[in-house]
C-alpha cells in the first residue's frame, strides 16, 4: 500500500493534515494523518505544504498536435483548419503520430492530467502511445465522409473501435464523428446504433464556427443540436465540444438530453473570440468538463491554465463576477470529466479508483492557503505538480515518467 499526504482537495471538501491510502487500483482510505501508523504502508509520499487531488481530466485534446504548436496564429477556425491545420494532417505518418502523442501525453501528464479523452487520427498509435506512458486515456479514430480526408475514412473509426473495446484496463475506445458539418446523418446514424448496441462514448465537435452552423441548416433545415437529435446519438453518451454558437432553443434541448458539453475556453476564446454558454446550459442540468483542444492554438497542455480562463472568461462574457466561481470550475476539470467519461473518479473517496496528483504548494502563491479552491484555480501550474498516481500507480515523480525511465527533455529529443 501506499499513502499520500498533505491537504486533500476535491469538489465536496478541503481535508487538511489527512492521509490518502491507496490499495491496488483504488483508495482504500481517507484518513486524519496521525492515524496513519494503523496501515502498513509501503510509500508514503508529500507531507505540510502538500496539496492532494483528484488527477484532472482532460475531456477533449488532440495530444499529437503538439507538432503544430504556433501554427496559423491569429486566424479564424476555418482558415486555420482549411488553410493550416487539414494540409499539415495529411501528412501524418503512424510513427510520427506514435512520437508526438507520447510526448503530447507527456505534457499533459506532467501538468497534472491523469485522464485524456483524445479525437484524432491513426488512433492504435495514440493507445499504444497510452500504454506505454500509463495514462487512462479514451481514443477515438477521427471519422468524416464530407470532406475528402483518407486518413478519417468512416470504416477505420469503426474497426478502431472494435480492435480495443475491452482490450485495455487503461484505454478505453470510442467513436469519433468530427462535427455535425463533415459527418452526414447517414453516418452519424450509424454510429448512434454501434453506441446503442456497445454503449459506447460519442465524442464529437458541436456549433464550433458560424460556418459549421449554416452549413448544417443549409443541407437539413436544422440546427446542429436538432441533427444530433435526429441522427440518435443526443443523449447520455455524447460527449459534445465547443458548442458556442448555441442557440438558446439549443440549450434547452442539450441541457434535457442529458449529453455533456466540454468547456475549451482558450482555445474558441482565440480561434473565434466566443465561449459557449455553459452558465446557461449547468443552470439547465448540463454537465460541464473542460478540455484544452489541443497545443495548436492554445499553446498549453495544462488543464490548469484552462480553469483559469474558464473561470475569467466566463465572468467577462457574462459581464458578471458571480458565476463560474473556482469551486465549480475545479469541479468541471474534476466530477465534470468524470461523469462523462463514466469514470469512478473526480473524487477522493474509498472506492474510488486511485487517480491522484500531488501537488507542492510550498510556494509563495499558496499563501495564506485560507482558499484552497482560489490557489488551485487562479495560482496552481501544471509545473507545480509533483508525483502522479494512475490506476493505484505512481507514473511520474519529480520529472521523471517512471514506465518510460525519461524526463520531457528527452522525449524532446525523441520528436527531434
Amino acid at each position: 500500500m501506499k499513502a499520500l499526504i498533505g491537504t486533500v482537495v476535491d469538489a465536496e471538501e478541503v481535508r487538511r493534515n489527512h492521509a490518502v491510502i491507496v490499495s491496488g487500483d483504488t483508495i482504500l482510505d481517507v484518513i486524519p494523518a496521525g492515524e496513519l501508523r494503523d496501515y502498513s504502508v509501503d510509500e508514503v509520499y508529500g507531507g505540510r505544504g502538500y496539496l492532494i487531488l483528484p488527477g484532472l481530466i482532460n475531456a477533449h485534446t488532440h495530444v499529437a498536435m503538439a507538432k503544430f504548436r504556433g501554427l496559423g496564429e491569429d486566424v479564424p477556425i476555418e482558415t486555420w483548419l482549411n488553410e493550416v491545420i487539414w494540409p499539415a494532417e495529411l501528412e501524418w505518418t503512424p510513427g510520427e503520430i506514435r512520437k508526438w502523442a507520447l510526448l503530447g501525453m507527456a505534457e499533459v501528464m506532467a501538468d497534472g492530467s491523469t485522464t485524456i479523452n483524445d479525437h484524432y487520427f491513426f488512433a492504435d498509435e495514440i493507445a499504444r502511445a497510452a500504454e506505454e506512458l500509463g495514462i487512462r486515456a479514451f481514443v477515438g479514430q477521427t471519422m468524416m465522409d464530407l470532406v475528402d480526408f483518407p486518413i478519417a475514412a468512416p470504416e477505420e473509426g469503426f474497426s478502431f473501435f472494435r480492435r480495443w473495446e475491452g482490450k485495455s484496463e487503461l484505454v478505453t475506445p470510442t467513436l469519433a464523428p468530427h462535427a455535425t458539418n463533415t459527418v452526414s446523418l447517414e453516418l452519424m446514424r450509424e454510429v448512434g446504433e454501434l453506441a446503442g448496441e456497445r454503449n459506447a462514448l460519442v465524442h464529437v465537435h458541436l456549433s464550433q464556427s458560424r460556418g459549421e452552423v449554416r452549413e448544417v441548416k443549409r443541407r437539413y433545415g436544422i440546427s446542429p443540436v436538432e441533427y444530433l437529435q435526429k441522427a440518435g446519438v443526443l443523449g447520455d453518451n455524447l460527449i459534445g465540444v465547443h458548442g458556442i454558437y448555441l442557440g438558446d432553443s439549443e440549450v434547452s434541448t442539450y441541457a434535457k438530453s442529458g449529453a455533456t458539453l466540454v468547456h475549451c475556453s482558450l482555445s474558441m476564446a482565440k480561434l473565434e473570440g466566443r465561449i459557449a454558454p455553459v452558465i446557461e446550459l449547468a443552470r439547465g442540468g448540463t454537465n460541464i468538463a473542460l478540455g484544452n483542444d489541443s497545443p495548436n492554438p492554445v499553446g498549453l497542455m495544462d488543464i490548469f491554465t484552462e480553469m483559469r480562463f474558464a473561470a475569467v472568461l466566463n465572468k467577462v462574457w457574462r459581464k458578471r463576477t458571480n458565476v463560474a466561481s473556482a469551486k465549480e470550475v475545479f469541479r468541471w476539470a474534476t466530477v465534470g470529466g468524470a461523469k462523462a467519461l463514466g469514470l469512478k473518479t473526480g473524487l477522493i473517496k474509498p472506492g474510488y479508483l486511485a487517480d491522484l496528483i500531488l501537488l507542492n504548494a510550498r510556494k509563495p502563491q499558496f499563501l495564506p492557503g485560507e482558499n484552497p479552491y482560489s490557489h488551485i484555480v487562479y495560482s496552481a501550474r501544471g509545473s507545480d505538480i509533483e508525483l502522479v498516481v494512475v490506476n493505484g500507480e505512481v507514473v511520474y515523480r519529480n520529472g521523471v515518467f517512471l514506465k518510460l525511465g525519461k524526463t520531457l527533455e528527452e522525449l524532446w529529443e525523441d520528436v527531434l
